[in-house]
């Protein structure tokens, strides 16, 4: 398993147990992942963006990289948000309805719900990971030999950011499941 995806399969693993109150009940659309991608390299700087995600010897190819990786993490976190927004509807149909639903009979529910979710944990998998990308950026700048020593796994220890934004995303807990709503 490479380290993006490491990365942002622990990440939207945590996202999906949000609590269904930080889901707005009007989601805007879902950023494609290459929209994400191009957020993250600004937001990290391209030098760590590709450090984070390049495979081959000049980084060149994080940008791909970044973007397959975040298509595969929507698609999972789609697949999770239609089982939870399943298992919320079969619990109190007229509550799954009333909570997501618009017009009278609130019969498009599930697509708001199924939305909403997704929307919910590819942000926070974003977020996630570019705060593990801050927190390693700050390390590094402290002590590099240190950080390629203690990061880095390969004969040069050129993969040490990669691995460091990796194990801070997998270190971060897991939101606690929401209380059954009454």
């Amino acid at each position: 398993m490479t380290t993006p995806k490491i990365i942002l399969t622990g990440a939207v693993l945590a996202a999906v147990a949000l609590p269904g109150s930080a889901v707005a009940s009007e989601p805007a659309a879902t950023p494609s992942a290459s929209e994400q991608c191009k957020t993250l390299r600004t937001q990290m700087g391209a030098k760590p963006f590709g450090e984070a995600y390049g495979t081959n010897a000049n980084r060149a190819n994080a940008f791909g990289k970044c973007v397959s990786k975040l298509a595969s993490a929507h698609s999972a976190a789609k697949t999770n948000a239609a089982q939870d927004c399943k298992a919320e509807r079969a619990k109190d149909a007229a509550a799954f309805a009333k909570k997501y639903g618009t017009g009278k009979k609130g019969a498009n529910a599930y697509g708001k719900c199924v939305s909403a979710k997704t929307k919910a944990a590819v942000t926070e998998a974003k977020a996630v990971q570019l705060t593990a990308a801050k927190a390693c950026k700050a390390e590094r700048a402290k002590d590099a030999a240190a950080f390629a020593k203690k990061y880095g796994t390969n004969a040069n220890k050129s993969n040490a950011f990669g691995k460091c934004v990796s194990a801070k995303a997998m270190a971060k807990p897991a939101a606690p499941a929401a209380p059954a709503a009454a």
